[in-house]
């Protein structure tokens, strides 16, 4: 167990955070090897600040510390027998110990594969079974772990009959120095799945190669200055939380404080509190429902002013979901009058297969947006007897450096700008594949190029993203954008950003018909049904036909280890019974 208490007079009273400013010069991650931005990043004073539940600083972790810290792992993991090129699984919890233990790995030449933390949804047996399938598909030699989790990670590890072992326990192990492996470029740096992954798992490989090119891409178009600071509450184990706002920060020098994720979800305006400290100018990112939640906290009689200074908030990034417009107003109109400005955010899009990064607005022009009639986004013709409706369609910026993206019509040719197609993009940072998956890499490369599986179109050289293609509901030959449905049952009282999951279904005639699960705080039968028939009118009113709605228990939705509503998933576990419905009165 690394000492909490090492630091500055050894109690929590004293610890000093890690500067903003350091004498050392920035370097925009130019370098070989993940390893060797690490050994520069350790002769600043720059770091990790590790915050507790209330956002109060418990631990102070400095980029030479961390570095001393990772060769010992990188030690111990060898003195037990891992090879370069092994995978060592550990449970990616936001902490000293797994930030050591990552670069350690990373310094032994083994790929570490960051595993999820328990979710509340779904229990000790489903988490079990998700760890050890992604570890059925990485062959981990080791897997490590925090001590509160033994239980079911040493079940997980039995499984795959792989050592486990407790963090704890492997801080106690006595390894001399080692030499340690050469490593190149083109070498493997780790393996990162995705967060939904139950039955087939894709592992994203990152070469160090790829993995620098997108740290240096995005850090120079956010353009970090001297006085930057990332304040993140994102998971380590989700590409945005792990390559974003962890190894980027050591790449580009840049110190950083850490709410952990299930600390956010508890007091989520503490992400807003160590924002307000900090005296220099900050950088955070969070997907929509971080912003949505955060907004919802405040009250009208709440005097944000007095609790929040937001004036040196420079980056608001957005992205992992859909960016609502919406949301982000209320975000402003909630927190506007503690200084926050609207210019702040900065809307992009990635993905792990590209491991992060594919396009970023400019810094200080804020949310963009283009009104997009319906009948294009469905592919249908105007129907004249209904009024024209229209979506928002969020701005996400340019490529950003060394990145090509290309919109693709049914035929794989490229459209041309404000044709929607598929986004196919090409870059040094896209993934070597998926590991040990080539039928499911070919599906989705080719001559250098992703196909991302995501719909969008061009305008003027950015990127405007409209939807998951895999997610389309397409019911007599007419597309239906399931958070279209979405975002409109969500516009009735009661309902929160992420209550409402969207899917297609068969009837027992083998007709397609949209289905709706929805979260449901009503007790009241009568009301219940009535709630019931305004959304089936909602949702009608958006698709032009019936619907099959279900009224389902708050906190029944699925989500991804980032937060995401799966929408995958809760039409998965509804099928199977799995999401049990309220009956309804007759």
């Amino acid at each position: 167990m690394i000492d909490t208490d090492t630091l500055v007079h050894g109690t929590a009273e004293a610890l000093v955070p890690t500067p903003n400013v350091d004498a050392l010069p920035r370097r925009f991650a130019d370098f070989a090897t993940f390893g060797e931005a690490l050994d520069y990043a350790a002769r600043g004073k720059r770091g990790f600040n590790f915050h507790d539940p209330r956002g109060n600083l418990a631990r102070v972790m400095p980029f030479s510390e961390l570095r001393e810290l990772a060769l010992q792992a990188a030690c111990k993991l060898i003195a037990c027998g891992v090879n370069k090129g092994d995978r060592v699984a550990m449970i990616a919890e936001t902490g000293p110990e797994f930030a050591a233990l990552f670069c350690g790995a990373v310094y032994a030449g083994a790929w570490p594969v960051p595993l999820p933390l328990p979710t509340s949804f779904g229990g000790k047996d489903n988490y079990i079974d998700q760890i050890a399938v992604q570890m059925s598909s990485a062959e981990p030699v080791m897997l490590l772990y925090p001590r509160e989790l033994e239980g079911m990670a040493a079940a997980a590890a039995e499984r795959q009959q792989c050592k486990g072992m407790a963090w704890e326990n492997f801080a106690e192990i006595d390894a001399p120095p080692a030499p340690l492996p050469e490593v190149s470029p083109d070498d493997v740096c780790f393996l990162q799945y995705s967060s939904g992954s139950t039955r087939f798992p894709h592992g994203v490989i990152v070469t160090h190669r790829g993995l620098l090119a997108n740290l240096a891409a995005h850090s120079h178009g956010m353009e970090f200055t001297e006085t930057d600071r990332c304040i993140s509450w994102l998971p380590w184990y989700h590409d945005m939380g792990l390559v974003g706002c962890f190894l980027s920060m050591i790449a580009n020098q840049v110190s950083t404080d850490y709410l952990r994720t299930e600390d956010f979800a508890r007091r989520p305006l503490a992400w807003l509190d160590i924002i307000s400290r900090n005296p220099g100018t900050s950088c955070s990112y969070s997907p929509t429902f971080g912003y949505d939640i955060c907004a919802r906290r405040v009250s009208s009689q709440t005097h944000v002013s007095e609790r929040f200074d937001l004036s040196r908030w420079r980056l608001a990034g957005n992205g992992a979901d859909m960016i609502r417009p919406d949301v982000m107003q209320n975000f402003v109109n909630a927190f506007a009058p503690a200084g926050f400005r609207a210019s702040a955010f900065l809307p992009s899009y990635g993905l792990a297969e590209a491991t992060l990064a594919v396009t970023l607005m400019p810094p200080g022009e804020g949310i963009r947006v283009e009104l997009v009639e319906e009948e294009r986004l469905s592919g249908a013709p105007r129907d004249l007897s209904r009024p024209a409706r229209y979506r928002a369609i969020v701005n996400c910026g340019k490529p950003v450096r060394g990145m090509e993206v290309e919109i693709r019509g049914a035929t794989g040719a490229a459209v041309p700008d404000h044709h929607i197609g598929k986004v196919w993009c090409r870059g040094t940072s896209l993934m070597q594949g998926y590991y040990r998956d080539p039928e499911a890499t070919a599906e989705c490369m080719a001559d250098g190029w992703l196909d991302t599986g995501d719909m969008g179109y061009m305008g003027s050289g950015h990127l405007f993203i409209v939807g998951r293609a895999k997610d389309m509901i397409i019911i007599n030959g007419k597309n239906h954008w399931p958070q279209d449905i979405e975002w409109a049952v969500e516009q009735l009282p009661g309902f929160n950003h992420g209550d409402i999951a969207a899917f297609s279904l068969e009837t027992e005639h083998g007709e397609e018909v949209p289905a709706v699960l929805v979260h449901c705080r009503v007790s009241d039968p009568v009301e219940r049904l009535k709630l019931h028939g305004t959304i089936r009118d909602k949702v009608r009113s958006i698709t032009g036909m019936n619907c099959i709605v279900e009224l389902v228990p708050p906190r029944t939705l699925p989500r991804t280890s980032s937060g995401k509503l799966s929408r995958a998933k809760a039409k998965k576990l509804y099928l199977e019974g799995a999401i049990a419905p309220f009956k309804l009165a007759a």
